[in-house]
């Protein structure tokens, strides 16, 4: 049997997602003032405006080049971008790790656990993934208990205090 081919970033039309509460979309320019703090690159956290900019050209250049995709998760009632989630890397190897942060006013709302439920049903029905995966700290308890919830189950301690967690086969 012939393995099926993987449907990679990018897109003719960026993928918008959407659900009861949140819809999963493009980030423009003008929503980076709103998600400064939560704005992120390689692990570093943007301190101002200027720095999330530059952070948002290099996540749409990683998305152009087929790299990732990154979601804005914006709130259906108002259509303002309170957390971000998408896969950042393996792609091209039919596995995606699962990155996802939120506006601490929205957490323990289920804004989250929708929008990664988007995600994950985009990852295996739309690119085609074989494997979905998570890194997180061993101190963040709510990422871990929304892994959990969602049927991920922890397959290893790294070596710096974080823990990877991967979705369950038997759920893909």
């Amino acid at each position: 049997m012939l393995p099926c081919k993987m449907k990679l970033p990018p897109y003719n039309t960026f993928p918008t997602i959407i659900g009861d509460k949140i819809s999963l979309r493009q980030i423009q320019l003008s929503d980076v003032n709103d998600i400064i703090e939560i704005s992120f690159y390689d692990a570093i956290q943007a301190t101002t405006l200027q720095q999330a900019i530059e952070m948002q050209v290099k996540i749409n250049k990683d998305y152009d080049d087929g790299n990732s995709i990154h979601w804005g998760i914006a709130e259906n009632e108002t259509n303002k971008i309170i957390g971000t989630c998408g896969y950042y890397r393996g792609l091209d190897e039919g596995s995606g790790e699962l990155g996802f942060v939120l506006l601490p006013q929205y957490q323990g709302k289920g804004f989250m656990t929708a929008s990664i439920s988007l995600a994950i049903n985009f990852g295996i029905n739309s690119i085609g993934l074989k494997r979905i995966y998570a890194e997180t700290t061993q101190e963040n308890k709510n990422a871990i208990k929304l892994l959990e919830r969602l049927n991920f189950i922890k397959t290893a301690d790294l070596d710096d205090s974080s823990v990877e967690y991967e979705l369950r086969q038997d759920v893909i």
